[in-house]
């Protein structure tokens, strides 16, 4: 695998969380930038759900770039809100089904490696990237979990800088809930 390409993903992918994090528009364009670098190394790595995951973020990326500017209150821009007890429980339940059909999916169908972990980094950051689209303060607590998976994952084929990367993500993802949550808690301003 090309180390200068796997940089160049890690680097759009830290710039893209760290502008997410401020709640920066431009996090969604350089989104793209390392959701095309990946899409390439994982088919060669033979991570397929990880290259699915990839081309539903392309589509995802632009669902979220709309959202954000003209999703909130009279199309204007959106605000961070929490989801119901039901939602959480829907989404979880979600996350579980998701897991084991696109788990049992790679493994039976595929050469994939790691298709279980793979598949539920996979489902988890579908469902993170749904709810971050829709500025959803639990997005973060998915990132956190799925930045954990993916570290392990990443070790385990050797890719150094991108195990490297969702380190920094972890950190960055757990600063985010903390910038979202002193966000959501601040009045509203009249």
């Amino acid at each position: 695998m090309d180390g200068a390409l796997e940089l160049l993903a890690a680097v759009s992918g830290l710039l893209c969380v760290w502008l997410t994090v401020r709640q920066n528009i431009w996090c969604w364009p350089i989104g793209l930038i390392q959701i095309i670098v990946y899409l390439y190394i994982f088919w060669t790595v033979k991570l397929y759900s990880d290259v699915l995951l990839q081309v539903v973020f392309l589509v995802l990326q632009f669902h979220g770039w709309h959202n954000w500017l003209h999703g909130g209150k009279d199309r204007k821009e959106l605000d961070i809100s929490l989801l119901s007890s039901r939602g959480r429980a829907l989404w979880a339940t979600a996350a579980l089904v998701g897991t084991a059909l696109l788990g049992a999916a790679m493994h039976r169908w595929t050469d994939a490696t790691l298709p279980y972990w793979d598949a539920g980094a996979t489902a988890l950051s579908l469902i993170a990237q749904w709810l971050m689209n829709r500025k959803k303060l639990e997005s973060w607590w998915l990132w956190i979990t799925v930045d954990i998976l993916s570290v392990g994952i990443y070790l385990a084929k050797n890719l150094y800088w991108t195990a490297g990367l969702y380190t920094v993500f972890l950190v960055m993802a757990t600063l985010g809930l903390l910038e979202w949550r002193k966000t959501l808690s601040e009045p509203e301003l009249a």
